[in-house]
């Protein structure tokens, strides 16, 4: 039987490693479907999707907002801050009505932590730098702040810099909800049967990476970028858990309520109405 070829889109981090972590090493049969992996920063992603590159791909929520008309979110592959998320920091600590007069290191325009930023702070200044030389450029004194995603969240202080501001706990205080950040987002051309077999298939893969975690761990520590096995362990906690497997209402409620908080704030060209599937 010939094999029908699904490009799976990712970003090169240990949670998403772990999430898919089953697929790449074909621990679950996947039938006629043959899976091929690759691995981009989130923000090329969100880029990538506009043009419906990938049948699936991971996404920042916010991303998901300019091509909602193409794809469609999986219930499974959330990536939610449940009372943490990603920060801004600096070189010293700051009030956070600050934020307006410093110059902040960003890791793309159409992350999840950028609108959340904005959302709070819509005046903010900034500059695009890559995510992985953001705590770096902080640290040299080429950006007055920076706004850390994946790992960064862990290690900054080893760059010696002070939180100004955690976005996931600030969402928190005023939602109730968790911050949406990531998700994986399939393609709506795919049509219902086999849009219905991949999102089991993805469901599938989380499940077996949760009920085989140290094995998964193991895999997903080659894409730690710096964390030791504590830290990768601690890091995949935060990101991969029962929530990844399903949003739950509330996780649902918290997409919309952030999209919509953008598109009120202008920050977003047109109110979407989520889909998820």
């Amino acid at each position: 039987m010939k094999k029908q070829t699904v490009r799976v889109a990712h970003s090169p981090d240990s949670d998403d490693a772990f999430m898919f972590y089953a697929l790449a090493a074909k621990k679950i049969d996947t039938g006629e479907l043959d899976f091929v992996d690759t691995l981009k920063d989130i923000e090329t992603l969100n880029q990538a999707a506009l043009a419906g590159t990938y049948e699936i791909t991971a996404l920042s929520i916010h991303g998901y907002a300019y091509v909602a008309d193409r794809y469609a979110l999986l219930n499974s592959g959330a990536s939610m801050g449940e009372g943490y998320g990603p920060m801004v920091v600096a070189r010293e600590a700051m009030p956070l009505n600050r934020l307006r007069d410093v110059r902040v290191a960003i890791p793309g325009e159409r992350t999840s932590a950028f609108l959340a930023l904005r959302i709070l702070e819509p005046c903010v200044a900034y500059q695009v730098t890559p995510f992985d030389r953001i705590l770096e450029e902080v640290e040299a004194g080429r950006a007055d702040a920076g706004l850390i995603i994946h790992e960064g969240q862990l290690t900054y202080e080893q760059h010696r810099l002070k939180k100004v501001v955690d976005l996931g706990e600030w969402w928190l205080e005023q939602t109730g909800l968790p911050l949406p950040l990531g998700g994986n987002a399939i393609r709506r051309d795919l049509g219902p049967d086999l849009i219905a077999r991949l999102s089991s298939l993805l469901e599938q893969s989380i499940r077996y990476a949760l009920e085989h975690r140290e094995e998964a761990l193991r895999y997903a520590l080659d894409f730690g970028r710096g964390l030791d096995r504590a830290q990768a362990d601690r890091f995949v906690g935060m990101y991969v858990n029962q929530r990844t497997l399903d949003y739950g209402d509330d996780g649902r409620r918290a997409v919309q309520l952030f999209l919509d908080k953008g598109f009120e704030a202008g920050l977003i060209p047109q109110r979407v109405k989520v889909e998820f599937v």
